[in-house]
């Protein structure tokens, strides 16, 4: 079984280093009101994290129905860092105990703080996840989690960092280069968008990342495309080739070309975004890849001031 990243793995052997002591995987029933009888004995209760463990088969159906097999070893699981004893020590033993297979990887993630504090309770510092959602969509919610939240070490959230990244990255970064290259189509070729070359960009670094379960550094290389796009319309600028359509005899051609590498770009861009952001890759697909623009409903990111100010408002 595969510890990842590496240094939790270090934490586990540090941990185990001087041996592993016996656990008892029952507890008094007279100093907890609740819990699994032990068999045989009422006295005692199963101890939380037995009985916790062994869910992960006994929901797929183990030992009695057919097909959990299926499903079991898992290739990986994902659990946080100060559980990381249970399920690399505790949960282990249970499996050879059974001779079972063990998870093939252990997926250790750290902690999402809030400005820089641990969430608790007594501080009343916890974010509810359906507040963002609520505000701001799940795709946005996945984003920055997927990206501004390290997966493999400790993270931080503030309303203020949220609420930058959706406006800068996610409205204007991604959200305004969909619309930009829709909006040109449709006004300079009726929306007709042609054979669009499969993007260049080198998706190596993006496919070793995720195979070292590293999310937000995949996510980091497809934020790379989406600038680099941005940054061609920029240099490129199709909205000047077209003034020139009917007064050049190559111009026309040159601006179809511009604009289908565009398309080529956002596909493969909604392509690599499919595991993070579903509904966004489902609208790029959508828009473009008929090969005519299909008009969306609405801007994919409208820009939300909240927790930031409104640079708009302070123009008015």
């Amino acid at each position: 079984m595969e510890i990842a990243p590496e240094f939790r793995k270090k934490e586990f052997l540090e941990l185990i280093k001087d041996g592993v002591q016996d656990v008892s995987i029952s507890r008094p029933k007279k100093n907890l009101s609740w819990g699994v009888p032990v068999p045989g004995d009422p006295e005692q209760i199963m101890y939380v994290w037995v009985d916790a463990l062994a869910n992960y088969i006994t929901v797929l159906g183990y030992p009695d129905k057919a097909g959990w097999e299926e499903y079991w070893p898992a290739d990986v699981q994902v659990i946080g860092k100060d559980i990381l004893r249970f399920h690399a020590g505790i949960w282990p033993a249970m499996l050879l105990g059974l001779e079972l297979e063990l998870p093939k990887k252990l997926l250790v993630h750290g902690f999402v703080n809030v400005g820089g504090v641990k969430q608790s309770k007594t501080l009343g510092n916890g974010v509810d996840p359906n507040e963002v959602i609520n505000h701001y969509g799940v795709d946005a919610f996945r984003y920055f989690f997927s990206r501004h939240i390290p997966t493999l070490d400790d993270g931080d959230f503030t309303w203020e960092k949220f609420e930058t990244a959706y406006n800068t990255e996610l409205a204007n970064d991604l959200g305004n280069a969909i619309q930009r290259v829709a909006g040109m189509l449709t006004r300079y070729q009726a929306g007709v968008i042609g054979d669009a070359p499969q993007g260049e960009h080198d998706m190596g670094t993006y496919h070793e990342a995720m195979e070292a379960l590293e999310f937000n550094k995949a996510i980091d290389e497809v934020w790379l495309m989406v600038r680099s796009l941005n940054q061609y319309i920029e240099n490129v600028k199709p909205w000047e080739i077209a003034k020139t359509v009917g007064k050049d005899a190559e111009s026309e051609a040159h601006l179809s070309e511009v604009l289908a590498y565009a398309v080529g770009a956002l596909l493969q861009i909604g392509d690599l975004l499919v595991p993070f952001l579903p509904g966004t890759a489902a609208r790029i697909h959508k828009t473009f890849e008929s090969g005519v623009v299909v008009p969306s409903d609405g801007v994919l990111f409208p820009r939300i001031y909240i927790h930031t100010p409104d640079p708009h408002a302070a123009k008015a």
